[in-house]
């Protein structure tokens, strides 16, 4: 049985290679060995000020070696990392605190304000600790993150298997909920997508070992912000094989910077999160041919949103690299994959199904390839344990099929004929109108391969005929413009005519977060407004 804890693997790569670098943002490099020593002391200070095993840390800052600091400080003290998203209000914020039972947090002096307003509404909240960006002065109830960094190392205890990473949701479809990652199933889901693998059996001197033997594995630039999935298990894939870190300097996404740091970083992995990231990045490498060598760019990965066929074409003819499209969530890592190389690109929506992954239909059988049958996406193996302090919504999403425990995160999907699935979308966003289920992200495909649209949001809005209407958002390309019955007839040109909107609202930008995840909910709200003004 495997007994992989993520601390333990670092820590034991730091001592094999403790020149190397860990993590790197712009001018600043953090060798492994700096890594190592900060996040250590860091755990001691925990410790010191008697901040027991198993109490959560959040983590409120944007992306910099201090989250990764802070994240492993906090596995290294047998504590619980606890990802904040840095757009969320003080309600939220104190949502989310009260929620994990967060007892320390460490935020960028940005958020100063919004801290001093949470920490007095949030009873367990016992430690804040500033990072200087800058923005401000430490306040005197806080506790400057460099005194928590730079502590004397003390005893340190070996972390456990069954230490616990709490990922938060995005909350656009309900409340944010913390999916409990243990570390051993974390690392192996992680381990299992790596082009530096390690037995199931291997230790984390083992992983040394072969650090030393072989050297620092590949660069791996990490673009999504690191307090949502994607962005945050990349960075711990690429730790976790001894490799480095890239980091925009940055605080918002700019596909210039993006390109720039691939070439001077010699970037090998390049995470981004579909065409939120993408078609921004190809626009840059259009228009300034040549600029860019992206000569060490073995691959480009994306994960959390829809990436076009035709983006994906774009990218490949300024370089010949895997594209390599990861259908995963937060609370199943691997249900499937898309892979990309030479001169043509999959399919939009278009996965080989992963491993211990089923599809299967309301009647809990399998879907029969080829057929018409809409199923559901099911993962076995190693998947969470569930949502914090939700036994209800854990029971709903991680259940039992034919004996075996399944996450089930509600992706719909058909199997196509050679094994493959043509992913449908979420079934808590499906549209149903007139006895016809319609997936929004199908109809938000189809629009935005319109050479006008830059974007769009689907939802279905009340009708009293029909149940449910299709309207959607569209976001036009800079100068671009199309009429709302030309856009309409274009769906029907690419889908049956039932999945074509009924109404079309013309947005300036739909809102994407920073993590490519689309607000559903808000979006629902502003279609029933603007329908509201049409009556």
């Amino acid at each position: 049985m495997s007994t992989w804890n993520l601390s333990n693997v670092w820590r034991a790569i730091g001592r094999a290679q403790p020149d190397a670098p860990a993590i790197v943002q712009g001018d600043r490099v953090v060798t492994w060995r700096s890594f190592i020593d900060r996040s250590e002391s860091g755990a001691t200070w925990l410790r010191e000020h008697s901040i027991p095993e198993g109490a959560k840390i959040a983590l409120y800052m944007y992306n910099c070696a201090e989250y990764l600091e802070g994240f492993t400080a906090a596995l290294t003290a047998r504590c619980v990392p606890v990802n904040t998203n840095y757009r969320y209000g003080v309600d939220e914020l104190v949502y989310l605190f009260t929620n994990a039972d967060a007892e320390v947090v460490i935020f960028h002096g940005i958020f100063t304000e919004k801290i001093a307003e949470v920490r007095a509404q949030v009873p367990t909240l016992r430690y804040c600790l500033f990072v200087d960006d800058g923005t401000t002065t430490c306040p005197e109830w806080a506790t400057p993150y460099e005194e928590f960094i730079s502590s004397p190392i003390g005893e340190l205890p070996e972390g456990s298997p069954d230490d616990l990473v709490f990922l938060y949701t995005g909350g656009t479809t309900g409340m944010p909920k913390g999916v409990m990652w243990r570390n051993d199933d974390l690392f192996q889901r992680l381990n299992a997508s790596s082009f530096r693998r390690f037995p199931e059996t291997a230790t984390a001197a083992d992983v040394a070992d072969v650090i030393k033997a072989e050297g620092p594995s590949y660069a791996t630039l990490a673009a999504p912000p690191l307090m949502h999935g994607t962005g945050l298990f990349s960075a711990i894939g690429s730790l976790s094989t001894g490799g480095r870190v890239i980091l925009l300097p940055s605080r918002s996404f700019d596909p210039v910077e993006m390109a720039e740091q691939i070439d001077a970083q010699q970037v090998a992995v390049a995470v981004i999160v579909g065409d939120p990231f993408a078609r921004p990045l190809l626009r840059v490498l259009d228009a300034n041919p040549g600029r860019y060598s992206l000569t060490s760019l073995f691959a480009m990965l994306s994960s959390g949103a829809m990436w076009s066929a035709e983006i994906k074409s774009g990218l490949l003819a300024h370089h010949d690299m895997m594209l390599i499209d990861a259908f995963s969530s937060s609370e199943a890592v691997g249900l499937g994959a898309s892979v990309s190389s030479g001169s043509s690109a999959k399919k939009t929506a278009e996965f080989s199904l992963g491993d211990d992954v089923r599809v299967i239909g309301d009647d809990g059988k399998d879907v029969v390839p080829g057929s018409d049958q809409v199923g559901r996406l099911i993962l076995g193996g190693r998947i969470p344990l569930g949502y914090y302090k939700d036994q209800k919504k854990t029971d709903a999403t991680f259940q039992v099929h034919d004996g075996v425990r399944y996450s089930v995160p509600g992706d719909m999907a058909m199997v196509n004929a050679d094994g493959s699935i043509h992913l449908l979308g979420r079934g808590s966003q499906c549209i149903n109108t007139a006895g016809e289920k319609v997936f929004p992200e199908e109809v938000e495909e189809a629009l935005k391969t319109h050479e006008a649209v830059a974007d769009a949001c689907v939802v279905g809005t009340p009708h009293e005929t029909y149940g449910e209407q299709i309207t959607a958002a569209v976001e036009f390309h800079p100068g671009a413009a199309a009429s709302e019955s030309d856009l309409i007839a274009y769906v029907k040109t690419r889908l049956a005519s039932y999945k074509a909107p009924r109404h079309i609202r013309v947005v300036d930008t739909v809102g994407r977060a920073v993590n490519g995840k689309m607000d559903y909910a808000r979006h629902l709200r502003e279609a029933k407004d603007w329908l509201a003004t049409l009556n």
